[in-house]
């Protein structure tokens, strides 16, 4: 199955399915000598994990990991390194009565059209259980980016209907993870968990939207015309699953503004650092980053799986009604804020890695 890897020099490339043995990544191009905080690796595994608060899955797995190749005494060796986490806590029996059907909105039909076959157990390769890997892959590349001082957090801005109508300058987003929704602002992540809660209750589900911000980029990263920084962040972004919309900097509604008002002017501090008095552009310019704050807004569609009564089709044409059983979440949301920061981790990874090469 090709299309199972992401990157140029800081590469992965993520194996395995939901309900089989389990699921696992391997990094090739991370450069020898990091000193790997393997505590930090699994604290964002702890954040993606299913089963972590009363709004999520409640399928039970610690996603604990093991690192099979690529570490020597705590360091990285410059050879490929090999991640792998079990699957413990797989129901397969909950999906027996879809082995036929296809899903609304799911891959059944997609991936049974393009491979004859499929692995109708949790949705297999499909399932949003592979992106631990990515978790996994990207805390590594934000341990490398520590040492370029560069920070990558994401947060939770709206949930179905509720929205944080603030900018992300005026928040602290050091309270992110202090609620179970991944929302820095306590009164609104209030309201977003009761919608959830209310929501499961009726057997559906909702969508939402992570915004990411970045700070300490270095001016520069960036490919000219077909690897532009924000192409790379929009094809991490889209590559998530149930993501289906992106945007950066001042996104749609840069649409309906004068370019007297949109353009960034360039400025200089009183340390001779060159910087731009607004961020309409979102930090990148020619698809390269200018140096200020890089930021974007990653839209997610409601969860495909309800525990409602829908008609469909099987696979043999006929009408049937499939409806969702086992343990799902009602919003993905919470969960998916620590899978944006792994992608943007492995997209500024690989750009300096990439970035050496620019210049004598």
């Amino acid at each position: 199955m090709a299309g199972n890897s992401f990157g140029t020099l800081f590469k992965i490339t993520t194996f395995g399915e939901s309900h089989g043995e389990g699921i696992g990544v391997v990094i090739d191009g991370c450069p020898a000598g990091l000193r790997l905080n393997l505590a930090q690796i699994q604290h964002e595994l702890d954040r993606r994990k299913p089963g972590q608060s009363a709004i999520t899955t409640q399928r039970k797995e610690s996603d604990t990991f093991t690192i099979l190749s690529g570490v020597f005494d705590g360091q990285t060796i410059g050879t490929p390194l090999t991640i792998f986490i079990k699957n413990n806590d797989a129901k397969s029996e909950d999906y027996d009565h879809l082995k036929e059907a296809f899903r609304p909105s799911h891959a059944d039909f997609t991936y049974a059209k393009k491979y004859g076959i499929r692995d109708h157990r949790g949705g297999g390769r499909a399932s949003a259980r592979e992106t631990a890997a990515r978790v996994v892959a990207g805390a590594i590349a934000k341990q490398l980016l520590a040492h370029y001082n560069i920070s990558i957090h994401a947060y939770v801005s709206s949930v179905g209907t509720i929205k944080l109508d603030r900018d992300f300058t005026e928040l602290d987003l050091s309270q992110t993870d202090k609620n179970i929704v991944r929302c820095p602002d306590e009164k609104i992540a209030n309201q977003m968990i009761d919608l959830i809660q209310a929501t499961r209750v009726q057997g559906d589900t909702l969508g939402g939207i992570v915004t990411c911000v970045a700070n300490g980029v270095p001016a520069g990263l960036g490919e000219p015309v077909f690897d532009k920084l924000h192409a790379e962040l929009g094809k991490a972004m889209l590559s998530i699953n149930a993501v289906h919309g992106f945007e950066y900097g001042s996104g749609f509604a840069g649409a309906s503004m004068n370019g007297s008002t949109h353009n960034d002017v360039f400025s200089q501090d009183k340390s001779g650092n060159i910087q731009t008095k607004t961020n309409y552009s979102g930090g990148i310019q020619g698809g390269i980053s200018n140096g200020m704050p890089i930021f974007f807004n990653v839209a997610f569609k409601p969860v495909a799986t309800i525990l409602q009564k829908q008609l469909t089709i099987n696979s043999n044409g006929e009408e049937t009604i499939v409806e969702g059983k086992g343990r799902h979440d009602p919003c993905v949301v919470p969960r998916a804020v620590p899978i944006v920061e792994a992608m943007t981790a492995l997209v500024f990874a690989d750009y300096l890695l990439r970035n050496k090469t620019a210049q004598l």
